[in-house]
Parts: C-alpha cells; structure tokens; sequence
C-alpha cells in the first residue's frame, strides 16, 4: 500500500512529460535558446538525464551588454536631472564649505 502511494505522483508526472532523447547528431535546433526549460530530471523509468548544453558567457558577452546599457542609462539621467532644473523642479542648493 505505502509503495503505491508513493509511486503515484510518479506516474502522474510521466503521464504529462514528453519522451525525452538525446539528440547527438546536431547541435542545432528548432526551438529557441531563450524558450527552452527542463522540468524533468529523470526518465519515467528513473534514469538520470544528461546535462543540458551550456551555453558559454564570457566576459567579453557580459561587457557588451552591460557597457552600452549603463551608457544609455547615464544618458538618459543627465537630461532628465537637466531638465528638472531647467524647470525649477529641482534646483541642487549650492553649499559653502569654507569652514
């Protein structure tokens, strides 16, 4: 009885999971990289799944993302502080430390 109970949610997870296989012919395929998710760890039969393809991300990928954003970003906070304070909005007061 408690096998039972135990295998239930087994087989309630391999009714909705596709077959899975490895495709070790080519590299490349019809679903996008950005969409693709793993749910399932193991096969219904309990095997362990390989690892999933890495995909590397160098330091030179992160700085030509991040570069042009924070660029773009400092931008477009300079001319927004410029224009509060073309408006009188916001006016930084001028403090005198010649103490």
């Amino acid at each position: 009885m408690a096998s039972a109970v135990l295998r239930l949610p087994l087989r309630l997870s391999s009714k909705n999971t596709v077959i899975l296989s490895r495709n070790t012919g080519l590299k490349t395929s019809n679903i996008s990289r950005t969409t693709q998710s793993r749910n399932v760890v193991s096969t219904p039969s309990g095997a362990i799944l390989p690892k999933p393809d890495k995909t590397a991300f160098g330091l030179i990928r992160m700085t030509a993302v991040v570069v042009p954003f924070l660029y773009v970003g400092t931008l477009i906070s300079k001319n927004f502080a410029a224009l509060l304070e073309e408006h009188d909005i916001f006016v930084p007061e001028d403090d005198d430390d010649d103490d």
